[in-house]
């Protein structure tokens, strides 16, 4: 089922059927043309594009939150971060929020990464909670220390569990690593 309020192709797409149908009238029916029949195709491309700019939808929003994530740790910004982690957070290894922030701060004290792009996602979406696992390519920075450890490039595969807030807003509830580049590791191994 196609939901117009995330992509406006499927009416802009009516909007020019809507246009043939409306030239065949007036062509057909030349006595009964009048000049506001040409308003309906452009009023319904106007509707799909309303539609799509002023309603955000849920998966929309997750995509944003992602998005704000891969910025704020490309850019090692922990209080970004943080502003995007909900309050009862916990991970596998972080029993809070707090422990992840701090581990956060900790890991950005010094150069760490240089780019994050997000390579291929998949999110499953109910009522109240999203995940979302993605695929990233991270290259480090030469000074780094997992650069030096590791190797400065990887493709690394983490999932997202994500909760709605009472207030609308979409923040991250889990937070796990499941690979770098192919290989099963967990946050005990990073």
């Amino acid at each position: 089922m196609f939901n117009f309020f995330e992509q406006p192709w499927t009416l802009l797409g009516a909007s020019v059927l809507v246009l043939f149908v409306v030239w065949t009238y007036r062509s057909v029916w030349d006595e009964k043309r009048r000049w506001w029949q040409l308003l309906i195709p452009i009023i319904v491309a106007a509707t799909a594009v309303g539609l799509d700019f002023f309603v955000v939808t849920d998966l929309e929003k997750i995509h944003i939150v992602a998005k704000s994530l891969l910025k704020a740790a490309e850019n090692e910004d922990s209080d970004a971060i943080a502003r995007l982690i909900a309050s009862d957070y916990k991970d596998s290894r972080h029993t809070n929020k707090a422990a992840l922030v701090r581990r956060c701060r900790q890991e950005f004290n010094g150069p760490t990464i240089q780019v994050l792009k997000k390579k291929g996602h998949k999110v499953e979406l109910s009522e109240a909670r999203a995940t979302m696992t993605a695929s990233l390519f991270a290259r480090l920075e030469k000074d780094s220390r997992w650069a030096r450890q590791y190797k400065e490039v990887a493709l690394v595969r983490i999932r997202l569990d994500l909760a709605r807030q009472p207030e609308g807003r979409w923040l991250i509830s889990r937070a796990e690593v499941l690979q770098v580049d192919g290989f099963p590791v967990s946050w005990g191994a990073i």
